[in-house]
C-alpha cells in the first residue's frame, strides 16, 4: 500500500455502473480515489482491475492493494445510492476477507465526483429527487444567483441561511422566480407589547364634563402610552414629547389635551400636521368627533401667488393646518388667536432636508406669538420613531414619554422580484390578504407603496380586486373618497406614494413596498419605519404584515451607490436614525428673514431658540446683501419673499423676469423647473 494512504480512516465505495468508485479519506481530506472492478471466482465476487486515478493521470495497482487498503481502514461504507444488488456483491467481496460495511446516505453530487460526504436527515439538503451536502447545495445556489443578475452578501447569506434552515434548494430557488411562500420569505416577527401598563380609566379623569362623555362612550379605559402620559401631567398642562409606535394612539393624547382646554376657556387646540391629505383627515375625524362641543376649522398650505386660506377661521376652537399654512399666517401676521394648546404631529420630519428647517422655525416662531400672548400653552410633539428621544425631548423642553412596543405583531417578509415581475406578485399578495377575515371581523386590505404617481396608476390597474391609485396629485375629493371607500371595506388596497408614508391613516393589515425609494432617493430607516408601521390596527386586525418587493441589483438611476437588495436588508437591520435639523446657506436665510417678518427686534431670541445650529451672523449678512432687511425690518421685498416661501435663487429668477416684462405664466413656469431641479 502507497506510504500517502497508511493509516486510513475510512474506505468508501458508490456504484458507478458496472464498477465501484473508490475513496480513501484520512483527517477528513480525500488522500486517495480510483476504481475498482469486480471478479466471479468460485469463491464468490474478487478484486479485479483496480487503477488509481492522480493529478489527471489513470495508475494501474495490484488488486490485492484494495484488499491491503480494505484491511487497513478503520471504517468501509457503501453509498446508499448503490442499488442493492451491487450492495450484496460488495459485501460478498468483503466477508471473503472477513470484512464488512454499512451502507449510509452521502452527496449524490460528491459521490459522482469521488468525494465522501455523507449526510443524515439534520444536514441533507434536498435538490428535485436527490439528497446533497450543505457545500453542494450552496454551490447550486450560487450558480442560480448569478442567473438572476446576483445579489449582496447580505442577501445572498440570508437565502443561504434559510435554504439550511428548511433543507430544500428548490424552494429557495422558487423565491427568485417570485414564491410567495410565507416561511420563507418572513424575516422577522415585530412582537405585539409584553409591557404591563396599568391602564387609566376614562371614568377617573378630570375633564371637562362634555369631552368627558365623549370619551367614555368611546372607550372605557385609556391605551398604554395614553395612561402614561395623563400620569406624567399630560393634563396639568405639561408639555411633552410622545414617541410611540404608530397605531398605538397618540392623537387622543393631543385631543384629551387640546379638547379639554379649549372647552374650558384655556384657549384654541392648534393641531399640526405635515401633509395636506392628513390635514384633511384630521379636520374630518374632528368635525365627527367633537363637532358639537368646538368649532373646528382647517388651514393648509397658501399658494406662491395668493393666499387660499380666505374660509379660515382664526377664531374657531380647534385649528387643524399643515406646518406650512400655519407658518404662513404667522408670516402674513394673521391673528391666530390666543392658542392653548399646539399639537406638532410626526416631529421627526425636522430631521427632513426640504421640511426640516421651516418645521424648525415654525416651532419657535410659534413659541414666540404664543409669549407674547401670556404663553399659557401647552406643547405635545408626537412621533412614531425617534432615534435621540432624550435629546429631542430637553430641546424641545418638554417630558419624554416613550412606549416602544407595538398593540399587534407585525411580520416582515422579503420577496425577490425584479421590476416587471412585481405587478403580479403584489396582485396575488394583495387578493390572498383581502380574503382572510380577521378575529375581529374585518377584511385584511393592503397600502402599496411605489415612487412615482405614474407607477401608482400602473400598479392599481394590474390588481384584480378593487384598489386605487391615491397621491397629491388627486384632487381632495376623490382622495377623500378613496379615504372612505378603503375606510368602509371596498377597496382591497390603495397603491400610494412613498412621500405619503407618514399621511393618511389607512387601517391596513397589510404593507407592500414596491420601491424602497422615495422619489429617486433610497428610504431612510425612519420613513421606512414610519411607513411599515401602517401594517395593524388593535381594533382592525390580529397581525400586520410588510413585505419588501426587492430587486436584485435594481437602482433608479444609475448615481446610486447601493442596489434595492443591499438597501433592503440595511432598512431591516438599522437603527432609526437622530433627529437633527442641519441648515445649509438657503435656508438659514429663509428662515432668519421669516424670524425677522414676523418677530422683528426678536428675530435674534427666537432664532437662538431653534433645534438646529442657524448661522446667524452669516444669514444677517445675506440679507442685507440681497436687501431683504434694512435693520431689522423687513423691505417690501424681504416680505414678499418670506410670505411666498420663496429662495434667494427664486426671488431673484422672478425679479429678473418681471424687469425683463417676461409673460407671469412662463415666469411661473421658470419657477416650477427651478424647484424640480436637484
Amino acid at each position: 500500500m502507497p506510504a500517502q494512504v497508511a493509516g486510513v480512516d475510512t474506505l468508501f465505495l458508490h456504484e458507478r455502473q458496472d464498477r465501484y468508485a473508490v475513496v480513501v479519506v484520512r483527517n477528513g481530506d480525500r488522500v486517495l480515489h480510483g476504481e475498482l472492478e469486480l471478479v466471479e471466482r468460485s469463491a464468490g465476487p474478487r478484486p479485479g482491475r483496480f487503477i488509481v486515478k492522480e493529478d489527471g493521470r489513470t495508475i494501474p495497482r495490484q488488486p490485492d492493494e484494495f484488499v491491503t487498503l480494505a484491511r487497513s481502514a478503520d471504517a468501509i461504507r457503501i453509498s446508499e445510492q448503490t442499488s442493492h444488488a451491487g450492495r450484496r456483491r460488495i459485501r460478498e467481496m468483503l466477508g471473503g476477507y472477513q470484512l464488512s460495511a454499512t451502507a449510509v446516505r452521502t452527496c449524490r453530487y460528491c459521490a459522482s465526483a469521488d468525494r465522501y460526504a455523507p449526510i443524515t436527515a439534520e444536514t441533507a439538503i434536498t435538490s428535485g429527487d436527490d439528497l446533497i451536502c450543505r457545500s453542494c447545495a450552496i454551490d447550486d445556489l450560487t450558480r442560480e444567483l448569478g442567473y438572476h443578475g446576483g445579489l449582496t452578501d447580505a442577501a445572498r447569506e440570508r437565502l443561504t441561511e434559510l435554504m439550511i434552515e428548511v433543507g430544500d434548494l428548490d424552494r429557495i430557488t422558487d423565491l427568485l422566480q417570485g414564491s410567495m411562500d410565507p416561511e420563507l420569505t418572513r424575516v422577522d416577527v415585530i412582537s405585539a407589547t409584553t409591557d404591563a401598563i396599568d391602564p387609566v380609566a376614562v371614568e377617573e379623569l378630570e375633564l371637562e364634563g362634555a369631552v368627558k362623555s365623549i370619551m367614555a362612550s368611546r372607550f372605557d379605559e385609556l391605551l398604554p402610552v395614553q395612561s402614561l402620559a395623563v400620569r406624567n401631567g399630560l393634563l396639568e398642562g405639561d408639555d411633552q414629547l410622545v414617541v410611540s409606535a404608530t397605531a398605538t394612539g397618540k392623537t387622543l393624547i393631543g385631543e384629551l389635551a387640546g379638547i379639554d382646554r379649549a372647552r374650558t376657556g384655556t384657549g384654541t387646540l392648534l393641531f399640526l400636521v405635515p401633509l395636506v391629505a392628513l390635514a384633511n383627515q384630521t379636520y374630518r375625524d374632528f368635525q365627527r368627533d367633537y363637532g358639537d362641543l368646538v368649532d373646528v376649522t382647517l388651514r393648509v398650505g397658501a399658494s406662491r401667488i395668493r393666499d387660499d386660506g380666505g374660509s379660515f377661521d382664526p377664531s374657531a376652537d380647534v385649528i387643524v393646518g399643515t406646518y406650512e399654512g400655519i407658518d404662513h399666517a404667522l408670516r402674513t401676521g394673521r391673528d391666530l388667536g390666543a392658542i392653548g394648546t399646539v399639537v406638532i404631529d410626526e416631529v421627526h420630519t425636522l430631521a427632513t432636508e426640504e421640511r426640516g428647517h421651516r418645521l424648525d422655525g415654525l416651532i419657535a416662531r410659534l413659541h414666540d406669538y404664543c409669549a407674547q400672548a401670556g404663553d399659557n400653552t401647552q406643547w405635545i410633539y408626537l412621533s412614531a420613531t425617534v432615534g435621540n428621544p432624550e435629546w429631542l425631548a430637553e430641546r424641545l423642553g418638554a417630558r419624554l414619554i416613550q412606549f416602544e412596543d407595538r398593540p399587534v405583531p407585525i411580520e416582515r417578509h422579503v420577496a425577490f422580484a425584479d421590476g416587471l415581475d412585481k405587478p403580479p406578485v403584489i396582485d396575488r399578495l394583495v387578493k390572498r390578504e383581502f380574503d382572510r377575515t380577521s378575529s375581529k371581523g374585518f377584511r385584511g386590505q393592503s397600502i402599496v407603496f411605489t415612487n412615482s404617481r405614474r407607477r401608482c396608476h400602473e400598479l392599481a390597474r394590474r390588481i384584480e380586486y378593487d384598489a386605487a391609485a391615491y397621491h397629491a396629485g388627486l384632487d381632495g375629493r376623490e382622495r377623500q373618497r378613496i379615504e372612505e371607500r378603503f375606510g368602509e371595506g371596498e377597496l382591497a388596497a390603495v397603491v400610494t406614494t412613498a412621500a405619503l408614508g407618514a399621511g393618511v391613516d389607512f387601517p391596513a393589515s397589510q404593507v407592500i413596498f414596491d420601491s424602497l425609494a422615495m422619489g429617486i432617493e433610497w428610504l431612510s430607516v425612519h420613513e421606512f419605519e414610519q411607513m411599515l408601521g401602517r401594517a395593524g390596527r388593535p381594533d382592525y386586525h390580529d397581525r400586520g404584515t410588510v413585505y419588501l418587493l426587492v430587486e436584485p441589483e435594481g437602482k433608479y438611476h444609475a448615481g446610486m451607490e447601493r442596489t434595492e437588495d443591499e438597501v433592503a436588508f440595511a432598512l431591516l437591520t438599522g437603527d432609526t436614525e437622530d433627529v437633527h435639523t442641519v441648515y445649509d446657506e438657503t435656508a438659514a436665510i429663509e428662515e432668519l428673514l421669516a424670524n425677522v417678518v414676523v418677530s422683528g427686534p426678536r428675530a435674534k431670541a427666537v432664532s437662538d431658540r431653534m433645534i438646529g445650529e442657524l448661522p446667524v451672523q452669516y444669514a444677517l449678512g445675506k440679507l442685507i446683501e440681497y436687501e431683504f432687511i434694512d435693520g431689522l425690518a423687513p423691505t417690501p421685498l424681504g416680505r414678499a419673499v418670506t410670505e411666498h416661501f420663496l429662495s434667494p435663487t427664486t426671488a431673484f429668477f422672478m425679479l429678473e423676469g418681471i424687469r425683463r416684462g417676461e409673460d407671469p405664466y412662463a415666469i411661473v413656469a421658470g419657477v416650477e423647473l427651478l424647484d424640480d431641479e436637484p
